[in-house]
């Protein structure tokens, strides 16, 4: 299934670290960030961003160490003191309070949590050993499904890509304990040490839920054999950003054709969903290949696949040897961090997971005030109307496409901070029990929740971010750009900043998040959400030569030792960042074209711009997350994410005195303008 939406970055946690930042990184530009032995028209993303790497390492317990992440921390304070005060209070059996507060005592109550071990696994334990069939495990298989345990695919919700006003059932693909197909499927040295320890990090979880060594041993290369099989048949990163490639609406008949080893009226009735006549069999390939796994892999490989991915889902709710054990290879040896958060964030991050809306009410009264609201919705006009004008003003677009491209200009919808509806959460129980029982019935009503609009009308009003969440999406099924709360605060936004470093950040922002309708997947949706091609042939040509320059010039950069990025996976956020901070500079300069505009601190006004969207994409990796992201992410590495776009825009070259030559100055055959 396609995604519904597309983030500004990949997920960035909320549980962060805490580290002592100069009070100067809160608001403005701080200097000492700057690198000054690098020119700015070297290399910008050094210049701007040096000093701040050189004095911020990355803390032990993170792969990853950004502004993002600052401005989480500082968001982190605010829903600790939050959980703290609700696990106190003896708040009204039901209410709100008391179901954050009990779920967030839950997963703080560590003694508790030591005293059980595996005890709360054991009832499904149970329900694996004593399957006889493939009939009883696709019995066990759909009443997992029902209760929000996704094993061996997907299955849920989304508007209909070809009528996004309704919301379809989706069966996608899945069934991986590594984060990627790749992951199974290359050839070089590092891919094939990471499967042996990803193997050995299998034996050992086995054992450590009762399996013999010998038979842990063998169970775990069965399963990397069962788990290699699907993803050989799964489709690449690459292809899952064709939202064509993920849409295939079956009638039950056809689906029974497709997978007659697996009944898909049972999974419909295990999910009370027995009305569902079509649903999109999303990845016929890879369902093909579980097909034939299902009739041929014996029995006893499904047990210990099933046992294996219940506790690598279960893992990080239960007692510190697991916890342990799941942070050492998926913290530690895949991304490369070196300490385990301590448990409180790990705590918050549960909450947010499964009563989010209801801590981001809470959240949203304490740090966002109506003044934010209003500036941004002034913001988000003055964007619109810059990408307005250069729709109009296109030369390379014929008039009958750039009538449609009004037309889906017209319908964009902007939220901003927090839903106009909270999330109803009075059907979902949490008590003072343990934790993972708590996460169990939060996921299990999540799930219900969903299975419950398909077949209805898109509910508009819903949010896919939390308000917590330090980051912003385009939704292309409902045309809306969507900025929480927690990103519109100092420094991406400040109210007491000047007008260049608002519109250079979170201006940038906006701006790429209106720009991903523009982008080569979200234009392929037309005005009403709707999986159409709107483009004349001769046009979407055009738009196809414009967008190859850009995949050439990061396929370019060299990220780590030699691996490249990849501009063909990162196509989408690298358009658009380059057409966002277009327009944000046009919106800046017009907002402020009557204004008497004077250097701050040394920079100029156009300077300042430029520097603001720059620190926002400072950020560091370990070696291990790089490659990770490099393989599974479709944004570029941040500092590409600066280097890029600036070295196709003007503004840029004349604000730093760039010339034709300078590695920040693209060639002019090179040069890269598509909106």
């Amino acid at each position: 299934m396609m995604p519904h939406f597309r983030p500004l970055a990949a997920a960035v946690a909320l549980a962060l670290s805490f580290t002592v930042h100069a009070a100067a990184n809160e608001r403005g530009i701080d200097k000492n960030n700057f690198d000054t032995s690098v020119a700015a028209c070297t290399d910008f993303y050094q210049h701007a961003n040096g000093g701040w790497e050189k004095h911020n390492p990355i803390p032990a317990a993170y792969s990853s160490w950004g502004m993002m992440n600052e401005l989480s921390e500082r968001n982190l304070a605010v829903l600790h003191t939050i959980l703290d005060d609700a696990a106190k209070a003896k708040a009204k059996p039901g209410s709100t309070q008391q179901k954050i507060g009990d779920f967030y005592a839950s997963a703080m109550d560590e003694a508790g949590i030591e005293q059980a071990g595996i005890a709360p696994l054991k009832a499904d334990l149970a329900e694996i050993a004593a399957l006889k069939d493939r009939k009883d495990l696709l019995a066990l298989i759909n009443r997992w499904h029902a209760n929000g345990l996704s094993v061996l695919f997907g299955f849920g919700k989304e508007a209909d890509l070809k009528n996004s006003a309704m919301n379809i059932a989706y069966a996608t693909q899945g069934g991986l304990g590594l984060p990627d197909r790749d992951y199974y499927t290359k050839d070089d040295a590092d891919s094939k040490a990471l499967r042996d320890k990803y193997v050995a990090h299998v034996e050992r979880m086995l054992t450590m839920i009762g399996t013999d060594a010998k038979q842990a041993k063998a169970d775990a290369a069965a399963i990397m054999a069962l788990e290699t099989r699907l993803a050989n048949a799964s489709l690449t990163q690459l292809d899952l950003r064709d939202p064509n490639k993920s849409y295939n609406i079956v009638a039950l008949d056809a689906a029974a054709k497709a997978t007659p080893n697996f009944d898909w009226n049972a999974l419909l009735a295990a999910i009370g969903r027995k009305d569902i006549q079509t649903f999109s069999l999303s990845h016929p390939a890879f369902f093909a290949e579980m097909d034939k796994a299902l009739a041929d892999t014996p029995v006893a490989t499904w047990q210990a696949y099933l046992r294996w991915h219940l506790i690598d889902t279960a893992a990080p709710y239960l007692s510190k040897a697991f916890v342990d054990a799941d942070f050492d290879f998926s913290g530690r040896t895949l991304r490369g961090a070196k300490e385990l958060r301590p448990r409180w964030k790990r705590a918050v991050d549960a909450v947010n997971g499964n009563l989010g809306e209801a801590l981001g009410e809470l959240f949203v009264a304490k740090t966002f005030p109506p003044e934010a609201k209003a500036e941004m919705q002034t913001l988000v006009q003055n964007l619109l109307k810059a990408l307005k004008h250069r729709l109009q003003n296109l030369d390379w677009m014929s008039e009958a496409t750039k009538q449609e491209a009004m037309a889906k200009f017209a319908t964009f919808t902007p939220k901003i901070g927090y839903p106009d509806q909270w999330r109803d959460y009075s059907k979902l129980e949490i008590k003072k029990q343990h934790y993972w029982h708590n996460v169990r019935a939060g996921i299990t009503f999540e799930t219900k929740r969903q299975f419950a609009q398909i077949g209805h009308p898109v509910d508009k009003a819903e949010w896919g971010m939390l308000p917590q969440t330090v980051n912003a999406y385009y939704n292309p099924l409902a045309n809306e750009i969507v900025f929480p709360a927690a990103i519109l605060q100092p420094p991406y936004f400040d109210l007491k900043a000047d007008a260049a470093l608002n519109y250079g950040a979170i201006g940038g922002v906006i701006g790429h998040e209106i720009m991903h309708g523009f982008d080569d997947q979200g234009s392929q949706f037309d005005a009403k959400g709707n999986l159409r091609m709107w483009w004349t042939d001769e046009d979407r040509a055009k738009f196809n030569e414009r967008t190859a320059k850009l995949v050439k010039q990061f396929d370019g950069f060299v990220a780590i030792d030699d691996l490249h990025v990849n501009g063909q996976l990162t196509l989408g956020e690298n358009i658009g960042d380059l057409g966002g901070l277009l327009i944000a500079y046009d919106a800046w300069r017009t907002a402020t074209e009557k204004q008497r505009l004077m250097p701050i601190d040394g920079l100029t006004p156009d300077q300042r711009f430029f520097h603001g969207w720059a620190q926002g994409w400072r950020r560091q990796h370990t070696e291990q997350d790089l490659k990770l992201r490099l393989n599974t992410d479709v944004h570029a590495p941040a500092k590409f994410r600066v280097l890029g776009p600036y070295a196709n825009i003007d503004a840029f070259a004349t604000a730093f005195e760039c010339k034709p030559g300078d590695k920040m100055v693209a060639r002019p055959d090179e040069k890269v303008v598509i909106w």
